[in-house]
Order: structure tokens, then sequence, then C-alpha cells
């Protein structure tokens, strides 16, 4: 017969010890989710820092600046040529390379024709790409309001850096600003004060003569950068779903929670179903074609145009349209929901 005093009773028969306790309460055992994995879904990074995949767009640009400005130095042929520092360009007879010259088919056919290349490359993503409606029709949709929207800021800023801004352009006005002025070249016959008074480089070259005596920022640069960061931040969002991306862009909500991009997502959006080579439309291909001859171009214009300054603000100036199109809208809801989001 069994000894009373080693049968458990049946309220300690259900009771752990404390050792078991614990291994069971663990947010370590079976499928609990981990501190580690917990803190990874509720910490995220600030709305305004860019993502992994804008880290490495943006640090192409002052690469590209540095790259060229030392290929200048040190190139003998670039070092020892002639270069008119009133026009930001070596001398085309003693150039030292063709796209030293501002003649060259590439200086002529794309980038001073600049904008023209990415707003149609842009319309041609933005009506034949699956993301954003019907592809090859004219339905307007959420998201092709929105992109257009965003185009039109940025374009906005172009416009107001190199052509108008209520009166002279933000580039001539800075230029005068900083003690320029235009001066006659030859033209005889001419009253230096009336030539003064004009106060943009087209005006001042049309009379003969030429900018002299102040701090000129870049236009090629300025163009080069806006015009290429604008095509992949609209279009590498959207082809390149990974989740990496997804998880790194976020948006400040209206309670100020941050949280993933992703959950402005609408119906009409993103269709995950869509097989990756359907995401490289004719659209997206030529898109990230013309960014690219941009950065090439931008290389080019590092190496034998302008001085550093002048390409260091030129960037800038570039890089601040960027931030309020695509950056400052994340932290705003307000502006987000009006303007949007590439990709979502």
């Amino acid at each position: 017969m069994d000894s009373p005093a080693l049968t458990p009773r049946p309220s300690q028969r259900n009771k752990k010890s404390p050792l078991q306790a614990s291994s069971i309460s663990s947010p370590t055992s079976g499928n609990m989710p981990t501190l580690k994995t917990m803190s990874a879904h509720t910490a995220r990074r600030s709305p305004i820092l860019p993502t992994t995949l804008e880290t490495f767009l943006l640090s192409i640009y002052p690469t590209i600046l540095v790259l060229g400005s030392i290929f200048a130095i040190l190139d003998p042929s670039a070092r020892n040529a002639p270069y008119n520092a009133q026009t930001q360009s070596h001398h085309a007879a003693t150039a030292p390379s063709y796209f030293a010259k501002k003649s060259n088919v590439f200086n002529q056919f794309f980038v001073k024709i600049g904008w023209a290349w990415i707003t149609l490359s842009y319309f041609l993503f933005l009506f034949t790409h699956p993301s954003t409606g019907p592809p090859l029709t004219f339905v307007i949709t959420p998201k092709r309001i929105r992109g257009t929207l965003r185009y039109g800021i940025v374009t906005l800023w172009w416009i107001f850096v190199t052509q108008w801004f209520f009166g002279p352009a933000i580039i001539d006005r800075g230029f005068v600003a900083t003690g320029g002025q235009c001066e006659l070249v030859r033209k005889e016959g001419a009253d230096m004060d009336e030539v003064r008074r004009f106060v943009t480089s087209v005006a001042c070259k049309s009379v003969g003569g030429s900018w002299k005596g102040g701090h000129d920022i870049s236009g090629h640069v300025f163009l080069l950068v806006l015009g290429s960061m604008f095509i992949f931040e609209e279009i590498l969002h959207v082809v390149l779903k990974t989740q990496m991306t997804k998880e790194q862009r976020t948006v400040s909500m209206a309670d100020g929670a941050v949280k993933s991009a992703e959950v402005e997502a609408t119906l009409g959006g993103y269709d995950s179903t869509v097989e990756r080579p359907r995401q490289w439309t004719i659209g997206a291909r030529v898109g990230v074609g013309v960014g690219a001859l941009s950065v090439y171009m931008l290389l080019m214009t590092a190496a034998y145009f302008h001085t550093w300054f002048e390409k260091l603000t030129g960037l800038l100036v570039a890089l601040s349209g960027i931030f309020v199109v695509y950056f400052l809208p994340r932290a705003i809801p307000a502006l987000r929901s009006v303007i949007g989001m590439p990709g979502v």
C-alpha cells in the first residue's frame, strides 16, 4: 500500500515549479514574439530620413561631382586646356574631349532640352504602367492625378530656378545679388548704364554683353540632378517592390504615429500579383534610361564645365526641390493626402 505522503494532492498536480513557470511564460518559447521582433515592428525610422535606396541615389550625385572635379585636375589634357571662366567651359578649338565642347550632340539635343525629355519619359511611364491605371489608356485615376501634381511641383521649381521667378529666375537673381552684372563685349554706341539694367543672362547676351562678377549657379547640374532624381523616385519605388523598401519608407499619421508607407496603399493601387517582368514596361525602361543618361552627362559636366562651388550650389538647389516633394510630405499628412507618394 502506497504511503499517503508520496501521493500528490489534486491541487499540487497542476501547480508548476518557478523554473517551469518561467520557461512557459518566457517570450522566447514557442511562437511567442521575441522582444527583438516586437521592436523591429514598432521602432521605425523618421519619415524625413532617406531609405537605403534613396541614400544610395543621393550619394551618387556628390560622388560624381567629386570624381569629375578630381579628373579635371589629374587629366593632363583637361588641366592644360584653356578655360573660359565667362562661359564656364573650354574653348571649342582646344577642348580636351568631345564632351568638353558645348556643341556636342548630347549637350545640344539632350541637356539643353533636358526637361522635355524628363516630361516625355515620365508621362510615358505614368500612362503605360499597370500600377497607375489601365495601361495605354488616358483614363484618369487618383494615382495619375497625384503623379501629375508631383511633376507639376518639380517643374515649377525648375521654372523658378532657371526661367522665371516673378521676374528674373533665381539663378539670375543670385548672380546679380553676389555682385554680377552685364558687361559689354563689343557694342559700339551703347550706354553702359543701359546694359547694366539687363538682369537676365539671356537679355545680356542678346545685346552683346556677358555675365561677369557674380556667382553663377550651375544650371546644368541643377537640371540633371533634379530631373534624374525625380525620375528615379517615381519609377524605382514602383518597379523595385522589395520588402526592404516597403518597411523603410515611413509616414507620419494624423495622430502622430509613424507607420510604413504601405498603409496608405489604396484598392486601385499597386497590384502585388503583377509579375516582376511586367513591372519593367517600356515606359519604366525609357524613364530609367533618361535618368541614367542624365547621370552620365552630370559626370561630363563635373569634369569639363563650371567651378566646384558653382556645381555644389547647383546640386544643393536641386536637392532642395526633391526634399519638398518626396520627403516633407511623409511628415505632413495634409500635404501627403494631396500629392501622394510614388508606388502607394
